[in-house]
């Protein structure tokens, strides 16, 4: 998975919430200000000591003596701890070896042989986060707790994955690739590829977006590391051998070659102290060869083509085209550079005031920008998807005409300072996993021994940018001709669907695999299959992880931390206020009922809630409207929400939701723009309506080969409850197939006719609650801004025919369906992808009921236990398991290369725990995994959100605190019984996937 380089920045709220913290001496950024540059500290040096005031935390860099490891911590008063390790892995192939080997480390190492300790620690923890990622030139293993016992625990398996794993050939072939007879028991069954990464990377790259975006960076960057897939090609991974495996290990996986990082409250001393005896101890300096040399510059631009497979859901099926152009610009570790050309890219492409977007997403050519890589040296891609083959010159030739108008013109101050405004937005912000943010986004820079600390300092590169502009008002424009003009390193890439990918996708891997069947002896034969039944047991055995460190059930908070909230009215309107430490935000939700919405608008609403706050508002037109929401707010948006009743099946809240924020000083702008959206929004732009729904159209067929497990369970659930079957309207495959609908319409005249309909029901003060979430000191001021706000739209009340329902104390406002029917329903999706993504719902009981709380433990033993087991480990699917919400008990798998096995699993999985074989261990350890999702941080913005979206009180969920407590293994055999047995339940089935002859041939499915 690539690591992701966004940051959202902010000040922690923990010396506001723990009273404790009076009672140190100190806060974590003042102790860590202690330290001195050449102090020893367990094998380490100190190298220097940062205070960074914008994101509220002290900087202190390390090296290890030894070793030569870097390591950076980060000290700040948040409870939510991290720790990472990154290491440069810069493979030479397209076999993925280190995507591989990421896998392969956290199958068992030398303290904690036990198989797969990484999985078994995510039950046995309460980690606000695990996992690990493999991106183009690093592998990074980060974890997060809040409990300090827990992080030693954690710190401990990890060191040991990293620096001592197993590297077990079982290991290697389930987790990367091996041949293997179709059915293992059968020896007489053809031989076939099977590995959870050869099917991961085989999902991956049915998403054209990935595809791109892949041979993008590959041609780009030909030269050395980047010209490969890292993560790997389906048809190279059978290249790799175990061997390889291993020497990539030895030579990358050293201290040598690794970068550590922590943050958070607690003592810096003990982690040093615990990496220094536990790994680094153990090794000698080495000099690794990993450095990555930068890309020789052509001397002239290159131009390619690739294919890819045609996509059903695309908004026409004549524009499938993408055209991009990519140059290579400076190298990353110029933080300064670095910053400067990344506000740059966002002032050519972001929103509608950027050049690109009036040049080629308006003029309807295509519908969408095209992707971006990272890497060494930055890159800087501009282009199209779903454009005509024959608007490909045209394409071209608009990028250098943009390039050159921007050269000439530059960029408005306004705009400029828009997006400085943002990025003070996105350090006040605070969000619940700022050291997975933070460990993320200096990565790249300090993978290639850039300065991670001078990243931090935004405000000084802030200063400089503006002392620059100052200096030279044509800074950027020079920028600009320096590094596109001029840039001879310019390659265009065009790809286009080819109606025989697929079917040359499966010769060329049904090639590749009668060559390796070909070159096996009969003895060859024998030991696969010999060593696939070996697999199988080892798979099929209980494990011991009596090893691996855990938490007990008694480490749990017995009782949740209260928020307290304040109930008050504005204008007539109910509003919950929670005071909280945002940092000088103010965070603005309202909730909008559908309740008096007609049946026909309601698959139009999503529509509506994306486009509202972008055709214009008032005497704003749509560009004047993104730039002010820019100045003055951190984004505005409305979305559908759709709440299950915590205490009804068969009732639910529909609404849109309303979300903004801002700086305290901008509260009037906001709400004033929220005003004119409710009072004046323009349904007026046809032009503008079709440029937006392209987008849309474009984004969530785009998201289908991501999310197909999410699209699966939610047409799954869809004929079980009223709440399934409105979220299938509004967010499921019935969506994506509605807008493509849409998209392909001539003439979207009763499209636009149809918004301000939506809009009298929706943006109507009489359907309305609200949220506000701030520090003590402006909770006034909002409440009086508020209050201004509701009498600018009371106007919007005017029609009588809508009439409040009751709304107690500002809570939802549910709907029955005393007629809703569950029935059974199962439906296959054929998509173009060579994996499935499969879902199976079983109705059972809502949040308040006391079997709730053993269902929710029960999905937990039943992942971990069951059917990680056989539907990864055996099956090759990239994940699968049992979670429980909305009264609904969901079985999934993703990327998963069974389908209907897969459904016997889901059946297989009830029997297992009917026999009652797991012990209580395993409940325990089911718990852990329960609080640790139930007890997750909440960010101050967030605080009390829950309780005004479900009306769920910190008293029920204190009552279900105590009901997940008491869930014993009885009550976990009696639930499986009563709601998951055969005969006992009403279920819904979803699969999408390859054409399936097995299902079309079978009456009980219907196929879209």
């Amino acid at each position: 998975m690539q690591a992701s380089n966004d940051l959202s920045l902010g000040k922690s709220s923990f010396q506001w919430q723990n009273p404790s913290w009076r009672f140190r001496s100190t806060s974590a950024t003042e102790r860590a200000l202690q330290y001195q540059a050449g102090q020893k500290i367990s094998g380490f040096t100190v190298k220097e000591v940062v205070t960074v005031p914008d994101l509220f935390l002290t900087a202190v860099k390390l090296t290890h003596d030894n070793t030569g490891a870097q390591y950076l911590h980060a000290a700040r008063d948040d409870k939510n701890n991290l720790f990472s390790v990154q290491l440069r892995t810069t493979p030479m192939d397209n076999t993925g070896v280190p995507h591989i080997l990421e896998h392969t480390v956290l199958c068992g190492s030398e303290k904690y042989p036990c198989r797969d300790p990484f999985f078994k620690m995510l039950n046995r923890s309460l980690s606000t986060f695990m996992n690990a990622f493999t991106a183009s030139d690093f592998t990074m293993y980060p974890f997060s707790t809040q409990n300090g016992k827990d992080f030693q625990n954690l710190l401990s398996v990890y060191l040991d994955a990293v620096f001592f794993p197993c590297l077990r050939e079982l290991d290697f072939w389930q987790e990367g690739w091996r041949l293997e007879n179709e059915n293992p028991t059968d020896p007489t069954s053809p031989l076939v590829f099977k590995g959870v990464v050869f099917n991961e990377m085989k999902g991956a790259f049915s998403d054209n977006e990935r595809v791109y975006a892949q041979h993008l960076q590959n041609k780009l960057y030909p030269d050395h590391t980047y010209g490969v897939v890292s993560g790997g090609e389906p048809l190279a991974i059978p290249d790799l051998s175990w061997e390889q495996l291993k020497h990539f290990h030895a030579t990358h996986y050293h201290p040598s070659n690794a970068r550590f990082f922590t943050y958070g409250d607690l003592p810096l001393e003990q982690h040093l102290k615990q990496i220094q005896e536990e790994a680094l101890s153990k090794f000698e300096r080495t000099e690794p060869d990993t450095a990555v040399p930068n890309q020789p510059h052509w001397d002239r631009p290159r131009e390619d083509h690739v294919t890819c497979s045609p996509d059903a859901m695309a908004p026409d099926a004549a524009k499938q085209n993408t055209l991009c152009m990519s140059y290579l610009l400076g190298d990353i570790t110029d933080t300064f550079e670095g910053f400067t050309l990344s506000l740059l890219s966002s002032l050519m492409i972001s929103g509608p005031n950027s050049p690109f977007y009036k040049t080629l997403i308006e003029p309807k050519i295509g519908t969408n920008f095209s992707s971006v890589v990272g890497t060494k040296e930055a890159s800087f891609s501009i282009g199209l998807q779903g454009m005509a083959e024959e608007d490909t010159e045209k394409v071209k030739q608009i990028i250098v005409q943009t390039i050159d108008e921007i050269i000439a013109n530059g960029f408005e101050e306004e705009r400029i300072e828009a997006l400085l405004h943002k990025i003070e937005i996105q350090m006040k912000h605070q969000s619940t996993s700022f050291g997975l943010s933070l460990a993320s986004y200096i990565a790249s820079c300090w993978n290639h021994d850039g300065d991670p600390v001078q990243l931090l300092k935004i405000s000084d590169s802030v200063a400089q940018f503006r002392q620059a502009l100052k200096d030279n008002p044509r800074f950027l424009q020079e920028k600009v001709l320096h590094y596109f003009k001029d840039n001879t390193h310019r390659l265009t890439l065009s790809m286009s669907p080819d109606e025989a990918y697929l079917e040359k996708q499966v010769k060329a891997e049904e090639e590749k695999l009668q060559k390796k069947v070909q070159a096996l002896s009969e003895s060859d034969k024998k030991d696969i299959y010999e060593k696939g039944l070996e697999l199988l047991s080892v798979q099929s055995k209980i494990q011991d992880a009596s090893c691996l460190p855990a938490l007990k059930v008694s480490d749990i908070e017995p009782t949740i931390a209260v928020t307290p909230v304040e109930m008050g009215t504005a204008g007539g309107v109910p509003v919950q206020y929670c005071e909280q430490p945002t940092n000088g935000m103010v965070y603005f939700r309202a909730m909008c009922s559908l309740n008096t919405l007609p049946e026909d608008l309601k698959l139009y609403v999503p529509l509506f809630c994306s486009v509202i706050t972008k055709m214009g508002c008032g005497g704003l037109d749509y560009r004047q409207q993104a730039q002010q929401m820019e100045l003055k707010t951190g984004g505005m948006s409305i979305s559908t929400s759709v709440n299950p009743d915590y205490s009804n099946m068969d009732m639910y809240e529909q609404g849109v939701l309303l979300s903004s924020s801002c700086l305290e000083r901008n509260l009037p702008d906001m709400f004033h723009l929220w005003s004119d959206i409710f009072n004046s929004p323009h349904f007026d732009d046809e032009e503008r309506l079709r440029v937006l729904v392209m987008m849309s159209a474009q984004e969530l067929a785009n998201g289908i080969s991501y999310s197909g497990h999410m699209y699966a369970m939610t047409r799954a659930a869809r004929s079980l409850t009223p709440t399934g079957e409105l979220q299938e309207t509004f967010g499921g495959m019935e969506q994506v197939k509605f807008m493509k609908r849409i998209a392909e319409m001539p003439d979207l005249t009763q499209v636009l006719r149809t918004l301000p309909r939506i809009k009298r029901h929706i943006l109507n003060p009489l359907n309305m609650r609200c949220a506000v979430n701030s520090t003590p000191q402006k909770m006034s001021d909002a409440a009086g801004q508020l209050d201004n706000f509701m009498s600018n739209v009371a106007s919007n009340k005017k029609d009588r025919s809508l009439i409040r329902l009751h709304v107690g104390q500002g809570g939802p406002d549910p709907r029955s369906e005393p007629n809703f029917k569950p029935c059974q329903m199962k439906t296959f999706f054929p998509m173009p992808f060579p994996i499935n993504f499969v879902s199976e719902c079983i109705r059972t009981v809502p949040f308040t009921h006391e079997d709730y709380a053993s269902l929710n433990i029960l999905s937990r033993v039943m992942t971990a236990k069951y059917l990680h087991r056989e539907i990864r480990e055996k099956g090759g699917a990239y994940g699968g398991g049992a979670r429980v919400g909305g009264g609904l008990f969901t079985f999934y798998s993703y990327r998963d290369p069974n389908s209907v096995q897969t459904l016997s699993t889901f059946r297989k999985s009830v029997d297992w725990v009917r026999s009652g074989q797991f012990t209580q261990q395993d409940i325990d350890e089911a718990k852990l995994s329960v609080f640790s999702a139930v007890d997750s941080p909440v960010a101050p913005s967030n605080k009390g959100m829950g309780r005004f979206l479900s009306g769920i009180t910190d008293e029920l969920k204190q009552a279900h605190r105590e009901r997940l407590f008491a869930v014993t293994d009885k009550s976990l055999v009696d639930v499986a019984g009563r709601y998951l047995g055969i005969g006992q339940r009403t279920c819904g089935v979803a699969i999408l996937g390859p054409e399936n002859d097995t299902i079309k041939k079978d009456p009980s499915w219907v196929v879209k």
